[in-house]
């Protein structure tokens, strides 16, 4: 039996096998032993990984290989980094192994086997890299391949046994597309924190270095190389626990911190700073005590690698103390990253501009940074996302030129207004790769930060994150939405592989018109119209809208099941963790919701008999979800205890039992909640997919992509870093589609676009229509961040706009077309209505 696997390195094809081939190298043969070499001068993050190589080694074939600094033996793995191992130097310098592609290179590596590298030694598996990580990373390509998932520990991956293991081929790995890829632990604490401080870490009684040595490991296997700890008051501050960044430099881990921690110190833990200890949380009025933080903090930490916020921001998530006018907020925040910059070059010693440094404009900064903060040239900016996924800008075309680049802070999980979504991770891959990318193609390379909550359950999304920031050549529109299915067969079955993406595309695309989190329909810290569990948009009247929602939840639902069920046991844990629960979960959510609108409304039509029995099924999802959470925190002897919870945030009700009606002495009956076909009068849905016409004579190219809206896929006019055109030219580059007859003298254009932000100052979301040619009406979406318009789309992922068009009746058909006006933006459902449409929370489906 061969496993022959690809890779995504230049050059880069290894294999590996379990029999015996003269011409292949033994990482193990039936059970002997060989010796696997490091030198004595390598850092520690290095000896570390080799240590864990080692256990990978023997995870997957019960023998541990003797670790030893010179190599001896028939046959030999070596292990080291350029200029730190006298012995693969000296190979360099022999002409046995040629490094001159990784040389002075960032975070790269060769896999080579070298014949008779010396005498006394018959071949020597070279594993080297330009820098530590790199020499990490090598090491830990290898023992993936082998068998061993960066998800064996977080997510119990089962590890396959094998006697014997053979290699063959090399790589040399290329430059990684993104300098720093990391993850932002947050909101921890109705997850992270009780696992660890309960469970996994009782002795401390907190988040610490042994939840973060695990947390350490699984960003260096995935191929990261960066931290952001969690930072919320209830967890003990990283640097509150002395041994944490000892833990992190061991594997190689860069310290970053989130946008309100500057110079590593962490506003939001009392620990570091205290009011009525240490006075206000104000530059302006408390400076001399704030920057003796930062000295303190930069004594104990500067000798590790970290990357040091800028500026700052009020206490945890608020904004600049002292309610200073805008002009003066410019005034100090200049102040405050000049003194910033001093402190660092007193305890580095560097040139400022080789520190590593980010300012992120989040929330009210960015409203700093647009009225006129400099920001020095060698800080990357860090672009932000809205927290729902929509990045609120990128680098303008004078921004492009700066020596610091651009980086993007991007959210997985939240907790915020209009609602959070702590519990599962339901973010379109396609989406997080249209925005992720649209920042890289304007500059955005130095810094990737994905806010991923506690970890668990983002396993899909923080896989796919690294694997992108790693190497974006490797992916398209079309591809990235396989990207999972494809992980998930790797792990449990390529036979399983159409399934998963079903499974998937079904999963990400009834979340996307609403997440399991908002299907209370309340919103969070707003008004009182809005505060209160209430019945969703859904209907049961019009278009089988619920009945459909519920049915295909319930496919997907029973589907995950019934595969979990032919598993063999010991990767059943793996597969619940995964994808299981966070599909089981989101059906009784949904399910739990909808019943128990349908027993209101059922209560409304007098039908009580009815409405009993929906109220005991909403009881059922409301206990099946509290099974899930007990299943998930009770499997394997308790390991997750204390992790899944159906997370409240501070103010959020979805996970509360909403309110049902029984009527006493009615016997219950079953709804018949079956999906009827209902035909379509007087409008009309139109099919995307079926473009008649195409004019991109200017540039535009138009296309179909899956993986993104309400039907699962979106017409896209053109790419975000083309020119901008007129939208409003009836000549532009358009895209046109047939329309049915219509017995009407005018009709109702609803059209959904996907509510993108503008790419940045002087840019716009315009979009034209034009019906059967007549000058086109344009459609811009203005919003801003926390207004009504803006959270109404984040929580419906759309953005909705109705035009009224005259019709010619004497025409023999009609067309409407879509002008490119803002390259990029994306059309994701079109409802022609002259009379007919019924109200509904989507419309009819065509899908």
């Amino acid at each position: 039996m061969t496993l022959l696997i690809f890779s995504m390195y230049a050059g880069a094809q290894i294999n590996i096998s379990y029999k015996y081939s003269r011409d292949n190298f033994p990482i193990c043969n039936n059970g002997n032993t060989f010796h696997l070499v490091v030198s004595a001068n390598e850092e520690i993050s290095v000896k570390n990984i080799v240590s864990i190589f080692a256990d990978d080694i023997e995870r997957v074939t019960s023998i541990r290989p003797v670790i030893s600094n010179s190599p001896k033996g028939d046959n030999v793995i070596v292990i080291g980094t350029l200029g730190k191992n006298r012995w693969i130097d000296e190979q360099v310098a022999k002409g046995k192994l040629d490094v001159s592609q990784i040389k002075n290179g960032w975070e790269q590596y060769i896999i080579k086997v070298i014949d008779t590298p010396e005498q006394g030694i018959g071949r020597a598996l070279v594993v080297v890299g330009s820098d530590r990580r790199g020499t990490a990373y090598g090491a830990l390509h290898i023992s993936e391949k082998i068998g061993v998932s960066p998800y064996y520990w977080w997510a119990d991956v089962p590890v396959e046994k094998h006697s014997a293991l053979y290699l063959s081929g090399e790589v040399i790995s290329k430059t990684p597309s993104v300098k720093y890829r990391g993850i932002f632990i947050n909101d921890e604490d109705w997850g992270l924190k009780p696992w660890s401080t309960f469970n996994y870490e009782k002795n401390l009684g907190d988040i610490g270095p042994k939840t973060y040595a695990k947390v350490c490991e699984l960003v260096l296997r995935l191929r990261g190389n960066m931290l952001a700890p969690a930072m919320h008051t209830c967890t003990g501050a990283f640097y509150f626990h002395p041994d944490s960044k000892v833990v992190a430099d061991s594997f190689g881990i860069v310290i970053s911190t989130s946008h309100c921690e500057p110079l590593l110190i962490n506003t939001a833990a009392p620990s570091e700073f205290n009011i009525k200890r240490d006075g206000d949380w104000n530059y302006a009025t408390n400076d001399s005590v704030i920057r003796e933080k930062w000295n303190r903090r930069m004594e104990e930490a500067s000798q590790y690698e970290n990357i040091y916020t800028v500026a700052m921001r009020g206490l945890h998530d608020a904004g600049l103390r002292g309610r200073l006018p805008m002009n003066k907020q410019v005034e100090v925040l200049t102040r405050v990253i000049k003194d910033q910059r001093s402190i660092l070059t007193n305890h580095i010693s560097k040139d400022i501009e080789d520190i590593p440094q980010i300012f992120v404009p989040y929330k009210e900064t960015m409203d700093v940074f647009e009225n006129g903060l400099q920001i020095p040239d060698d800080i990357t900016l860090v672009w932000v996302d809205d927290n729902y996924g929509y990045i609120k800008r990128v680098s303008n075309l004078e921004e492009q030129k700066r020596k610091g680049g651009s980086g993007v802070y991007y959210h997985l999980s939240y907790l915020g207004a209009p609602h959070d979504y702590l519990w599962l991770n339901t973010t379109s891959p396609l989406l997080m790769y249209k925005e992720l990318m649209k920042a890289y193609n304007t500059g955005a390379d130095r810094y990737w930060l994905l806010n991923v909550g506690d970890i668990k359950p983002s396993e899909l999304g923080m896989k796919t994150f690294f694997d992108l920031a790693w190497n974006v050549d490797e992916f398209d529109a079309n591809s990235i939405n396989k990207h999972q299915p494809l992980f998930l067969g790797d792990l449990f079955g390529k036979e399983y592989i159409k399934d998963f993406q079903t499974l998937l595309d079904e999963y990400y695309r009834l979340a996307w018109s609403r997440k399991p989190e908002f299907m209370g329909w309340e919103r969070e810290w707003d008004d009182k119209e809005h505060t209160g569990l209430k019945d969703t948009e859904y209907s049961f009247s019009n278009y089988g809208e619920a009945q459909s929602r519920l049915s295909d939840y319930k496919k997907i639902s029973y589907k995950v099941k019934s595969i979990m069920d032919k598993l063999p046991m010991n990767r059943r844990a793996a597969f619940f963790e995964m994808i299981a629960y966070p599909v089981m979960g989101s059906y009784q959510m949904n399910r739990k919701f909808l019943m128990a609108q349908l027993n209101h409304e059922l209560l409304k039509e007098g039908n009580n008999a009815g409405a009993n029995w929906t109220a005991k099924e909403m009881e059922l999802s409301y206990d099946s979800i509290s099974v899930l959470n007990s299943q998930y925190n009770s499997m394997l002897g308790g390991k997750w205890k204390g992790m899944m919870e159906l997370a409240p945030g501070w103010c959020a009700l979805y996970q509360n039992k909403p309110a049902v009606t029984y009527t006493d002495g009615v016997k219950e009956r079953t709804v018949d909640l079956k999906v009827k076909s209902e035909k379509l009068d007087r409008c009309f849905v139109l099919d995307l997919t079926k473009i008649n016409k195409k004019d991109e004579s200017n540039g535009h190219k138009f296309s179909i992509i899956e993986g993104m809206g309400y039907d699962w896929h979106v017409l896209q006019l053109g790419e975000p870093t083309d020119r901008p055109a007129d939208a409003g030219n009836i000549n532009g580059d358009r895209v046109e589609y047939r329309l049915p007859k219509i017995e009407n003298d005018s009709i109702e254009v609803t059209i959904y676009s996907v509510p993108f932000f503008p790419l940045y100052q002087g840019r716009n979301t315009d979009i034209g229509i034009s019906v059967d040619g007549c000058i086109p009406q344009i459609f811009r979406n203005k919003f801003k961040e926390y207004d009504l318009t803006w959270k109404n789309q984040v929580l419906r992922n759309g953005a909705e706009v109705r035009l009224k068009f005259a019709i010619n009746k004497s025409l023999k058909e009609h067309k409407i077309s879509f002008i490119c006006g803002e390259p990029g933006m994306m059309i994701e459902k079109v409802l022609i209505n002259w009379g007919g449409l019924k109200r509904s929370y989507l419309g009819p489906d065509n899908y």
